[in-house]
């Protein structure tokens, strides 16, 4: 008599084993027709499943998160059969879900191109107008290989063979057609609608590996509803539309090429974006108390096996051997990281606790080997270099130095444009450094902190860092995509395994605690979200050029030239345009360009000792005196932090 535990705690007891549809058929004809599948004690189940003991239920609709992946997984099954169909001979391998969508991976002797999508579409739709009912069934081993080595299916046979004897043999059929999954699945096809889209092919290798054989994957998307589905393309349109490669390229901020593979060739309006934010991180730095610092790149081996990361990290470093007869064994790294070579800073000297809490900063340049297939832009590099400070203090000053950095990372953000985070508290990972009660005390101690800071966060079960628990802040740019920049660490581990030691007040020695922070994450990256965050279209402040300068007759030329070297005496970045090209001409490539304003001399201009100022890429303009012009750019350009200063010293 299993009795049934549902969300609103009620029970419901009936006589012998149920299965979902039978539950949620008892509770009411509403739940009957909209429950696609539950979960069971936490566990993901179809409706078809029984239950033949006490058990806690939750019913799964088609408006929970849940029923989204199911959606994708049920779509990835009717893709593979609908290929099969159009294409017999064709072996299916493997089909996830992933975010955003789905992707089915097909051994065929001809890959497919995009032309193919009308078709394999229109049979998806025919297939799911069937509503054939998903059905679990499990097969015998051994069974299982004979069938698919039948069918020509290789890849599903090797699958099998490859599954530990503990696990069973799940195939789920959906009509004639069926596949080896573990499920769950939701109640038919008729489950998944019509909000769903194929959307480019790709080669990718068997299991990943390049000495397998080369597969054509097929990657789609779906979605509850056409409305979500259109959002989503929308959202793919404006994406490409920011992309940072392009706009990168068509602003002339950087290049990548491949003699230096994942590392960036800053131009000089790149460059000068890129030392206009780490300037701005500086001073926000100082500010805040924080010491910078500067450790080698190249490093022996024995610290990075000392500190734990040669075992954690070693296939992420580029090595270097020193020919040199009195170094012949030395084995040395580029620094993957900078933490290791701040414990040797702080090592430097015994401290005492009246240094508590010490922040120590550093624009680190690291270097992380990343597969080529991986490397994207400048988002995701060999070479980097990181927005990184450690704050060594004692247990008792977490709390304190939380409330600061969060305080910090807001401002912070704010000044860049994000309004707002989410936080996500990564718990210890499976392999991790630190016994449990180290784990327990960092983690109880991080917890604290954000009841301290009146920080909310949701739980990322096992993605800590291998020394310690952290906190991920999650940015939301403009067109709704999530960035994972900031962090911050509560470390024990590491102070202990490379021996960091101060003398307390009561005189005897102490460990310090390590917290690893970081705001921006790395500049490259960073700079990556802000490009396609503003669409190239910077705010004066940041904008790799702020003003152009712009003639529209020859004999304005004097002039201009006075209004270029007034602008940049303020400290602004100026470019003056004299082309002989009518001014229309020049207005599009500047707003081409993203150049925020536009400054424009004409004959009675340059006569006037005036400068019509006109804002790009709209049409609003407003003719000042040079002074007046050269006074509100000024203001504008103000970095906000030093805005703020102002204020502060007005007041």
């Amino acid at each position: 008599m299993p009795a049934i535990t549902l969300p609103d705690q009620s029970v419901r007891v009936f006589d012998e084993a149920v299965t979902g549809t039978t539950v949620a058929a008892a509770i009411g004809p509403g739940l009957a027709k909209a429950a696609l599948a539950m979960q069971v004690d936490g566990v993901l189940r179809d409706l078809s499943h029984r239950i033949e003991s006490d058990a806690a239920v939750r019913f799964i609709t088609r408006r929970d998160p849940e029923a989204l992946e199911m959606i994708r997984h049920d779509a990835a099954h009717v893709l593979a059969e609908a290929v099969q169909e159009l294409y017999p001979g064709t072996q299916v391998t493997i089909g996830p879900a992933i975010e955003g969508g789905f992707y089915y991976d097909f051994a065929r002797n001809e890959p497919f191109t995009p032309e193919d999508f009308p078709a394999i579409e229109a049979k998806m739709r025919e297939i799911i107008s069937r509503n054939a009912a998903f059905v679990r069934e499990e097969w015998p081993r051994e069974e299982a290989i004979a069938f698919f080595e039948a069918k020509g299916e290789r890849y599903k046979a090797e699958l099998i063979r490859d599954l530990p004897v503990e696990v069973p043999i799940s195939i789920y059929r959906q009509g004639e057609w069926l596949d080896l999954c573990r499920g769950p699945h939701m109640r038919s096809t008729g489950d998944i609608g019509s909000a769903f889209k194929l959307m480019k092919v790709a080669g990718a290798y068997w299991r990943g590996d390049h000495r397998n054989a080369m597969l054509s994957r097929i990657y789609a998307t779906a979605w509850r509803d056409q409305k979500e589905l259109d959002a989503h393309l929308h959202q793919l349109e404006e994406a490409e539309r920011r992309d940072h490669r392009k706009i990168g390229k068509e602003m002339g901020l950087f290049h990548l090429q491949e003699e230096a593979v994942g590392s960036i060739f800053w131009h000089p309006k790149g460059w000068r974006l890129y030392s206009r934010v780490q300037d701005y991180m500086r001073r926000r730095l100082d500010a805040a108390l924080y010491q910078e610092v500067r450790t080698p790149q190249l490093v022996d081996r024995k610290l990075w096996e000392a500190s734990g990361h040669w075992e954690k990290f070693r296939e992420n470093m580029f090595l270097a051997t020193v020919d040199d007869e009195s170094e012949k064994d030395r084995l040395l790294a580029l620094k993957p990281m900078n933490c290791p070579c701040h414990v040797q800073i702080f090592n430097q000297g015994l401290r005492s606790y009246r240094e508590l809490p010490l922040r120590m900063a550093e624009f680190g340049a690291c270097h992380r080997y990343e597969p080529s297939g991986a490397l994207h832009g400048i988002m995701r590099v060999r070479s980097f270099v990181q927005d990184d400070a450690h704050i060594f203090c004692s247990e008792d000053q977490i709390a304190g130095e939380t409330v600061e950095f969060v305080a910090l990372l807001s401002a912070i953000y704010r000044d860049f444009g994000f309004e707002s985070f989410r936080v996500k508290f990564s718990d210890r990972p499976e392999k991790r450094a630190g016994d449990d009660a180290t784990w327990d005390r960092a983690e109880g101690a991080l917890k604290q902190a954000c009841a301290t800071a009146g920080v909310e966060y949701e739980l990322n079960p096992g993605e800590g860092a291998f020394y310690g628990p952290k906190l991920e802040f999650v940015l939301r740019d403009a067109i709704g995509r999530d960035w994972q920049c900031g962090t911050l660490q509560v470390d024990f581990v590491l102070p202990e395994r490379l021996d960091a030691q101060y003398v307390g007040e009561d005189g005897n020695r102490h460990r310090p605690v390590m917290l690893h922070r970081a705001i921006l994450g790395s500049f490259e990256r960073f700079l990556g979200i802000l490009i396609e965050e503003h669409a190239g279209r910077f705010p004066l402040w940041l904008a790799p050029v702020q003003v152009a300068v712009a003639t529209i007759v020859d004999e304005a030329a004097p002039f201009a030239r006075q209004v270029a070297a007034a602008l940049q005496k303020a400290g602004l970045a100026v470019e003056l345009d004299l082309r002989n090209e009518k001014i229309n001409r020049k207005v599009v490539d500047h707003i081409d360009q993203r150049v925020p304003v536009l400054a424009v001399i004409g004959r009675r201009e340059a006569e006037e000792g005036k400068v019509v100022l006109r804002r790009l890429p709209g049409r609003e303009q407003v003719t000042l005196t040079l002074q007046e012009a050269v006074a509100t750019l000024a203001a504008e350009a103000t970095p906000p932090d030093l805005k703020e200063q102002a204020m502060v010293a007005a007041a």
